[in-house]
């Protein structure tokens, strides 16, 4: 893997991709803008560091010999487009592991210009949103005539600091796909009772990326995502507009996010090594009625993710790679299995008209 480059490779989700690159016999440039930091990673490593700034006038120098990157720099809203824009002018290919509804559009709709630069741009290669897109694009095909999606998340509340300020940004954001358009609604504006395997839980809508993702995956243009909610919050629910209004305002902002600087790291060793989640799935073809739905277990989101986003770099970089130029998705350049090759992930097919009920587990497991 020498010619990758992890762009935001001392942060939590980072250093888990740099470390576990580097145990698969791989040597990644490790990259930011904290020169100090990158240096104490590289000596670490063993490895080559970068440090450059995304507003450098020479960006695209230092990626010049790199094949690829994996940008982990979140939130991504800022990193992602200079970034990409530095990777179109030096023909290398683009990867992060955003989660970032927003991001994913602007990057969707930089498809022409990634095509002409003849690289491929490929977005949420980790927990979002490889196994939501993989299971989205599996139930495409058990029904193709779907023309209405519904994906639900449950899983660790556990997360890093670049998460939580990636949350605290999207706080007070809702977002669903109507017929081909993204529409924004309020907070938590719908709810509904999913059954993830262990019986009906509370889960409402939220601004999962799989609003833009899922559509260029399946074609499907009506698009609802929902994250469950822990017992703990209910009550909180009807302050969610409330609490959205606060966060806007700016001292209450800085507060928040000094806490999530001074607090928030990540799910330790163990959390990683034990922790779950379950993605739902249900696709409609709303003329006919007929519904399939299935479900898919992943290990810890942030131990997903560095599998994830190490098999996404290790196929876009394959010699034979025939990964296309342009916008892609995990389903979209890989396929719906790519999911059930990373470790731990198994896929159920739990409603479909004239489709048995079966379980598949990943190679990993077999």
């Amino acid at each position: 893997m020498d010619s990758l480059l992890i762009y935001g490779s001392y942060g939590y989700t980072g250093r888990l991709v740099a470390r576990e690159a580097v145990s698969r016999g791989g040597s990644p440039i490790v990259a930011g803008r904290d020169g100090r930091q990158v240096s104490r990673q590289a000596t670490d490593l063993g490895l080559e560091g970068r440090s450059f700034d995304l507003e450098s006038p020479a960006l695209a120098a230092h990626l010049e010999d790199v094949d690829a990157v994996v940008n982990c720099a979140g939130p991504f809203n800022p990193t992602a487009e200079p970034l990409f824009e530095a990777c179109q002018e030096a023909g290398t290919d683009y990867l992060d592991i955003s989660g970032e509804f927003p991001v994913f559009e602007r990057l969707r709709q930089r498809d022409d210009v990634a095509r002409g630069a003849g690289i491929t741009v490929l977005p949420g290669v980790g927990f979002e949103v490889v196994p939501s897109d993989c299971l989205a694009a599996f139930l495409h095909e058990q029904l193709p005539t779907a023309d209405e999606l519904t994906l639900a998340i449950t899983g660790s509340p556990t997360v890093s600091r670049g998460t939580a300020h990636t949350l605290l940004e999207l706080l007070g954001t809702g977002v669903v796909r109507r017929n081909g358009r993204l529409v924004e609604v309020p907070t938590a504006f719908r709810s509904r009772r999913i059954d993830f395997g262990d019986g009906p839980e509370l889960a409402v809508t939220a601004p999962w990326a799989d609003v833009v993702t899922a559509a260029h995956s399946t074609g499907i243009e009506t698009i609802e995502v929902y994250v469950a909610v822990p017992p703990v919050a209910k009550p909180l629910l009807p302050l969610a507009d409330v609490g959205a209004w606060l966060v806007d305002r700016a001292p209450v902002r800085r507060l928040l996010e000094h806490g999530i600087n001074a607090v928030v790291d990540g799910p330790d060793e163990r959390q990683r090594a034990t922790e779950t989640a379950v993605i739902w799935g249900e696709a409609r073809d709303s003329e006919t009625g007929r519904t399939v739905r299935g479900r898919m277990r992943t290990p810890n989101p942030y131990a997903l993710t560095v599998d994830a986003a190490l098999t996404a770099a290790e196929r876009v970089l394959e010699a034979d790679s025939r990964v296309p130029a342009g916008f892609q998705t995990p389903a979209s350049a890989f396929g719906p299995e790519l999911a059930l090759e990373l470790e731990g992930v198994e896929r159920e097919l739990v409603d479909a008209p004239e489709t048995s009920h079966r379980i598949e587990v990943s190679a990993a497991d077999d």
